[in-house]
């Protein structure tokens, strides 16, 4: 039996990892995740830990590049991958340009390259989730941002941290829509200590989150059910 337990306030998608978001109404939700979420990572040449994805936490200033395509681009189907990317300093340069490459080699001080992968690239899962008044009890009117999520929820009961009980349980968008599989706890790093806006970090974010539920933030999924998912939508649980 369905129980009504909240209604989805905001989408996102990440189309580069750890370059800024995109704010959606809605997405397709496949197997691999939201549409677009994702799929491009900048790898770190001859790195051999078995994590070579470049991320904020070796870069906090590549949350400060947004991904996006020209309007005299934007053509075709929505929410296709960006073409282009403007730097922190303003520059629009080509996603898949040796421009930007070499910009953010020469940031990194080390060799990067533009990798595609269909399936996404996801340090647990394809879905992440939040609600609200768990952000809010973390730090009143804290930007979203900072938590990277897929799926921002608003709960009935709007307890914090309620989504950690929802750990083993299948969550439905709308009564016959889309479906997630709740798999664990969202384990929090330094990255949400970095204001979106400047890349500055806030060391007491990370603080409160470790005080207030033993360093978890959110939950993540896998995919159940395809189909669409729109801000506005009641999820079941």
């Amino acid at each position: 039996m369905l129980r009504e337990v909240g209604t989805i306030t905001a989408l996102y998608r990440y189309p580069v990892k750890s370059m800024a978001g995109e704010s959606v109404e809605s997405l397709e939700l496949l197997w691999h995740g939201l549409v677009g979420d994702r799929r491009l990572a900048f790898r770190r040449i001859g790195e051999t830990n078995g994590f070579p994805w470049l991320t904020a936490s070796k870069l906090p200033e590549l949350i400060l590049f947004k991904p996006h395509t020209p309007h005299e681009l934007a053509t075709g189907a929505a929410y296709k991958l960006p073409t282009h990317v403007t730097t922190p300093e303003g520059t629009t340069l080509e996603l898949h340009g040796d421009e930007l490459r070499s910009d953010i080699s020469q940031r990194l001080k080390a060799e990067v390259e533009l990798m595609h992968l269909k399936h996404g690239i996801f340090d647990e899962a394809p879905l992440s989730m939040i609600s609200l008044a768990t952000m809010n009890a973390i730090k009143h009117n804290i930007d979203v941002r900072r938590f990277r999520p897929n799926i921002v929820i608003e709960t009935i009961d709007n307890e914090p941290f309620r989504e950690d009980s929802w750990v083993g349980e299948r969550i439905s968008f709308g009564e016959n829509g889309a479906r997630m599989n709740v798999i664990m706890k969202d384990e929090r790093c330094m990255m949400i200590n970095l204001d979106p806006e400047t890349a500055q970090s806030d060391a007491t974010i990370m603080k409160s989150v470790v005080q207030r539920n033993h360093n978890c933030a959110g939950v993540y999924g896998t995919v159940l059910q395809t189909g669409t998912i729109a801000v506005g939508q009641k999820i079941y649980l």
